[in-house]
């Protein structure tokens, strides 16, 4: 796995606990992205290394996948979602273990009212995910997505 090479900082080819520790992941992902995003974490908890945030946007399980709980290695979490159409997010995703994961919130939104429209993407998107393709467009999620991510960075000194 790649990131356990990025986290081996001393590239000796096996993690010791304090780089394990050191490890500042954040992952997120959108639709199946999302999904996979749940799932790279569970595989990070088998290692022993810690997930500062995940972020899912519009997520939808993949077969065999479970992007409803998240792991315990994982300290934060948020979710944003949409119900409309065939293919929505996941409404509400819950800490494997609230003990070490805060889950920061399940956010809606709704497009109906207020559409979104991307160009960018193919006549079909809009006929079968409609409102899958507007949480994707919407700028409003991706800078709470940003925000959040930004938030947990380390401050970088100049």
């Amino acid at each position: 796995m790649e990131i356990i090479r990025f986290v081996d900082t001393d590239r000796n080819g096996t993690l010791s606990a304090e780089e394990k520790q050191n490890a500042r992941i954040i992952l997120y992902g959108h639709s199946w992205g999302a999904s996979e995003a749940v799932t790279l974490a569970r595989e990070l908890e088998r290692e022993g290394i810690p997930v500062l945030l995940i972020i899912q946007v519009d997520s939808v399980s993949k077969p065999g996948e479970n992007d409803k709980v998240i792991p315990a290695n994982v300290a934060e979490a948020a979710n944003f979602y949409q119900l409309n159409g065939f293919l929505h997010g996941q409404p509400q995703i819950r800490a494997a273990d609230p003990a070490h994961t805060h889950i920061i919130g399940n956010f809606r939104f709704d497009y109906k009212a207020n559409p979104i429209h991307c160009e960018q993407y193919p006549w079909y998107d809009w006929v079968f995910m409609k409102a899958h393709t507007e949480i994707e467009c919407d700028s409003r999620v991706w800078n709470q997505v940003e925000s959040l991510i930004h938030s947990r960075l380390p401050v970088q000194r100049k």
